[in-house]
């Protein structure tokens, strides 16, 4: 045999197996994924996939954030809800705008809505302190521009402030009115969601929005994160005290809401959130005529961010089925 003339041919057989096994590894990988979440109940809401669901791939592996779209394509999402932070690295490197394109390139080539930006590590909107709450709002501009890059419609925003109700509902409508006017001359809306202390007390955190009284001034209601109030005053840590009724603050959250988080921290042997009681607080997103896009943060920690993810979209389809 005349292996120099044969090598062209079996090389090229060789790439075409591989290429076919590929193929068919990644075929078979999306069946399995679809396989899991498939239903004959159309939902009445639009998918998305919060990016702090795969906060430990970006963070603890390693992993790239601009397989985002990608990743969040495979699992049968339609829309992406960023997480600013978890592209700190790139911003540093690429810069802020070559960051901000990329993503729009890479969504774009998985055919995927951008829905939002929460931005963090930028500033407190509701700050005590009118220079440090005004530098806030400067701060978040940019991440505006972005989200009108991107196609999103919103940006979240966070609003911790002081848990002094008193300073805390002057502050907060500063801050929010402050940066909703500079948002809607780009057509972005600016949410607030129950992120902890007083922004997790839903009839506080409705007031202001009320009092900003901007229609592109919304917010963003989280399943989770109902707590008020956190050891030694910290943001995130041990809770103390948390908000009496998460179902009543949902429902009047969604008077204002622009889009919605559906938080998962475990599941039992049913497949039910063992804190949240997820067929209630659907039924009060369908009640509300809510249509829009329904977030997917798994924040737990027993199962892996996958299956965590498929494991609230699943817990979601299911709980749509048993609507009245």
């Amino acid at each position: 045999m005349n292996l120099s003339r044969k090598a062209p041919q079996v090389f090229f057989l060789l790439f075409l197996f591989l290429l076919v096994g590929c193929v068919n590894s990644k075929k078979k990988e999306t069946k399995e994924i679809d396989t899991e979440t498939k239903t004959d109940t159309k939902p009445f809401f639009k998918w998305s996939l919060a990016q702090w669901s795969l906060h430990k791939f970006v963070i603890e592996e390693q992993g790239d954030p601009f397989q985002f779209a990608s990743m969040a394509k495979d699992m049968g999402f339609e829309g992406l809800e960023y997480v600013s932070g978890l592209y700190s690295k790139q911003i540093e490197v690429l810069g802020f705008d070559k960051t901000i394109d990329s993503l729009k390139t890479m969504s774009q080539l998985s055919g995927m809505s951008n829905v939002l930006i929460m931005v963090d590590g930028e500033g407190d909107l509701a700050d005590p302190d009118e220079v440090k709450r005004n530098k806030a709002v400067e701060n978040h501009k940019k991440w505006v521009d972005a989200a009108q890059k991107l196609g999103c419609h919103s940006i979240r925003v966070n609003t911790f402030g002081t848990n002094d109700p008193e300073i805390w509902k002057i502050t907060v409508v500063d801050g929010l009115k402050k940066l909703s006017e500079y948002s809607a001359t780009k057509n972005i809306n600016v949410l607030c969601e129950n992120h902890g202390w007083l922004s997790s007390d839903a009839p506080k955190l409705m007031d202001a929005i009320h009092q900003v009284n901007m229609p592109n001034c919304g917010t963003l209601p989280d399943f989770g994160n109902w707590c008020v109030k956190r050891k030694d005053g910290a943001q995130w840590g041990e809770c103390e005290e948390v908000y009496p009724d998460k179902y009543e603050g949902i429902k009047m959250m969604l008077t204002a809401a622009k889009a919605v988080s559906a938080k998962s921290y475990d599941f039992d042997e049913n497949g039910n959130e063992t804190t949240l009681d997820y067929p209630r607080i659907i039924q009060l997103v369908k009640d509300s005529g809510y249509t829009g896009f329904i977030g997917v943060e798994y924040e737990g920690t027993r199962l892996s961010e996958n299956e965590g993810i498929l494991a609230t979209k699943n817990l979601l389809l299911n709980s749509v089925m048993a609507l009245k």
